[in-house]
């Protein structure tokens, strides 16, 4: 099999990008955007060992969960990878992922319950995250495609409410009225970055990322955004680096107050641009009450505990709680969450990196539940060995990474053993601290690949 081969295929699983997974001449094949029992005439992109990756180029026989994707640029942009499913499917499909997740990469065998399902298919982020761009002497704004930074341009986004599209139409304005330019990477010129909206109950934090610390024209583009948003604060976030990260550590803020507060299950709480908050506000709360109601003890420990709303809703079930938070920002909010809410006795909120400030808080406190919300890299190696000798009765993980959170698991349970150099090796016979009692996925991010998974360990 070589590249530009054309082969008939059809795709018997889908993999965890959410693409077709088919087999020919010994080789597998992984094929975006077709269905398991979908038959196909595919040509070969790109081989690598007995490994190949292929795009459909005739669709012979479509499968009955096959509808057409709501967005004109979804077989182009990498955001979204499932809009071609039928929603019953992309649940029953993260569901299967998880599980097959666990088993290959952790080796934990653990019964899954079906993924909960979002309210809402599309128009429910409350975040919008947007590359500007120069491309063949063009401005564009729109999203990466997939495994690449090429933007593909885009007016609006299905899986965002409405304001998307006119926060789009309005920068494009702005930037054609007052001569701005996208950022170029490959030569580092242009004004332009990003463009970073944060919904807060009707209430917007805008964040525009800029190579310069002062724009022209920049009050045109607030009268703009003013037409959208009853309420909006604006921050210039200034980032010169050469690198792929979104923000510069230079924020100024030009309208607004910059943090709004919101409330979710009887407690009052701030955000602000960099705190942390799920993007699915639906989902987010099914899945904290699902945690509360999980969390027993006098004592419960918050891991990456953002602005503080769960590590309030824990101290009002328990005896008392702590959020460790490593962005300043996260913790004033939480700081502030506390006193609005009468929580002074029972909450305490800790900025720091967890695996600094973890140990430091087992030798004074022997929580009976620890909470962990990790970043997709997951959980550090030196934290999985602090909670193996944490003596906590019980372990709640929640995760946006099945493969990480495999890994993470498969430490705690004794399914994976690490070497001294630092290798996991899957064990026959695990004798680890805690086993697998609960895993329960979420659909935090319908129409994408992405699953939120809540699991509960408990001590063996």
């Amino acid at each position: 099999m070589q590249k530009n081969d054309v082969l008939t295929v059809e795709a018997v699983a889908m993999g965890t990008q959410g693409e077709g997974i088919a087999y020919s001449d010994g080789m597998t094949l992984f094929i975006p955007c077709m269905l398991p029992g979908e038959r196909a005439e595919v040509r070969v992109l790109k081989t690598a060992g007995n490994i190949a990756y292929a795009r459909v180029e005739e669709l012979i026989t479509p499968a009955e969960d096959r509808v057409r994707p709501k967005c004109p640029v979804f077989y182009r942009c990498g955001g979204c990878q499932l809009q071609h499913i039928r929603y019953r499917s992309q649940l029953h499909a993260k569901t299967e992922l998880v599980r097959d997740t666990l088993k290959k990469i952790g080796g934990v065998e653990a019964k899954v319950s079906p993924c909960v399902r979002s309210e809402r298919e599309y128009g429910y982020r409350n975040k919008l995250q947007l590359p500007i761009g120069r491309q063949n002497g063009e401005n564009v704004v729109g999203f990466f495609a997939e495994r690449s930074h090429r933007i593909v341009p885009t007016d609006e986004c299905p899986i965002h409410p409405a304001w998307a599209k006119d926060v789009i139409k309005a920068l494009k304005g702005f930037m054609e009225k007052c001569g701005l330019d996208g950022y170029d990477a490959e030569t580092g010129t242009g004004q332009l970055r990003h463009i970073v909206v944060r919904e807060i109950k009707k209430k917007f934090i805008v964040t525009l990322v800029s190579t310069e610390r002062e724009i022209k024209g920049i009050d045109y583009f607030l009268y703009l955004l003013g037409q959208i948003f009853a309420e909006y604060s604006f921050y210039l976030n200034y980032n010169p680096s050469r690198s792929n990260v979104i923000f510069g550590r230079e924020f100024t803020l030009l309208k607004g107050k910059g943090v709004y507060e919101s409330s979710d299950g009887g407690v009052v709480f701030e955000a602000g641009v960099q705190t942390f908050m799920q993007v699915n506000d639906n989902v987010r709360g099914k899945l904290y009450e699902d945690i509360v109601s999980l969390a027993e003890g006098e004592c419960v420990v918050d891991c990456y505990a953002g602005g503080g709303l769960l590590t309030a809703l824990l101290a009002k079930k328990c005896g008392r709680a702590y959020g460790i938070e490593v962005v300043p920002e996260a913790t004033a909010c939480a700081d502030r969450l506390r006193e609005r809410n009468g929580l002074t006795e029972k909450m305490q909120n800790i900025c720091g990196k967890v695996e600094e400030e973890l140990a430091a808080l087992l030798s004074e406190e022997r929580p009976q539940t620890i909470v962990l919300d990790p970043p997709r890299s997951g959980v550090e190696r030196s934290v999985l060995r602090l909670l193996k000798e944490s003596g906590a009765e019980r372990i709640i993980m929640v995760s946006c990474n099945p493969a990480t959170l495999a890994r993470d698991l498969g430490i705690l349970t004794g399914t994976l053993i690490e070497t001294e150099g630092g290798e996991l090796i899957k064990c026959g016979a695990p004798e680890g601290a805690y086993e697998v009692t609960l895993v329960r996925p979420f659909d935090m991010f319908p129409q994408t690949k992405h699953v939120e998974t809540l699991v509960l360990l408990k001590r063996r």
